[in-house]
């Protein structure tokens, strides 16, 4: 099995850290395919191509999105942060795309509960047949539709712990440019963060405000450079600690990480976001 997957290498900040591997060269994108691999959707009466992230093997699809090597630094960061709480954590996975943040934190923080959110058909299906095949199906949910959304009416405002999020984040005029490429074996939908590259951003940081404890957790991906717009989308809101990032494996920004503040201005918050 392992010789189907797909292997990956890059520096952690010290709050978090993961094994590296020397065995493959890295390229850009994170991913190196072994063997005959290859995402073009002729898997019928095969054993699905995966890759390992975090520690657990996941199934790929030609129109959902490969997770980069800054999903994991994502995800190592949120992993360390629940463990160093003690008791049940409840956390929620947006954009949560082949689940593979949802079921990676789950495998590593075996008292967290995770919500897992997509919008796509074909998403939310493999996510959930990754659920399935880990065997966590009593701890990870996944739901279908537009952001929170699709959690109202499951007891979740004011009751998360964390949330984590790999968003689109590229611009529109990039992806019709020099990320054209991109395009060609992953959907747009997973890449196009509108005009800026921020869209989802903006509802995303918004719209958390209502969900989180005070004192719980955003953490979320955003593309280089992106670090000042982050910083400026999350003090808009008045709702947040002082953010910090986790850099890649060249130094740079790549992963937010903001607290929820407590008392009367994170409360007015949520209720702006809720209208």
């Amino acid at each position: 099995m392992l010789s189907d997957a797909l292997h990956f290498s890059f520096r952690l900040p010290a709050r978090a850290s993961v094994r590296r591997t020397t065995s493959n060269p890295i390229t850009e994108g994170a991913f190196v395919l072994q063997g005959d691999n290859h995402l073009d959707g002729r898997t019928e009466g095969r054993v699905p191509r995966l890759v390992r992230f975090m520690g657990v093997d996941l199934e790929l699809a030609p129109d959902v999105l490969v997770p980069r090597e800054e999903t994991e630094l994502l995800g190592r960061n949120a992993a360390a942060i629940l463990t160093e709480r003690a008791g049940p954590a409840t956390v929620i996975d947006m954009c949560c795309g082949s689940g593979n943040l949802a079921l990676g934190i789950a495998e590593e923080v075996p008292l967290a509960r995770v919500w897992g959110a997509d919008l796509t058909d074909s998403t939310v299906a493999l996510a959930r047949r990754n659920v399935d095949r880990l065997s966590l199906g009593d701890r990870v949910v996944i739901r279908q539709g537009d952001l929170f959304a699709t959690l109202a009416g499951e007891g979740l405002e004011g009751a998360v712990d964390m949330i984590v999020c790999n968003p689109p984040y590229i611009s529109t005029s990039r992806l019709e440019g020099d990320s054209a490429h991109l395009l060609a074996s992953e959907p747009r939908e997973a890449f196009d963060g509108g005009p800026y590259g921020i869209s989802i951003h903006q509802r995303l940081i918004r719209e958390a405000v209502a969900f989180l404890k005070p004192g719980g957790w955003l953490l979320f991906e955003f593309g280089e450079g992106q670090d000042r717009q982050a910083t400026a989308l999350l003090a808009r809101t008045k709702a947040y600690e002082a953010v910090t990032f986790a850099e890649d494996s060249a130094g740079k920004p790549r992963v937010a990480l903001a607290r929820r503040l407590g008392g009367a201005a994170a409360t007015a918050a949520a209720d702006g976001a809720s209208r």
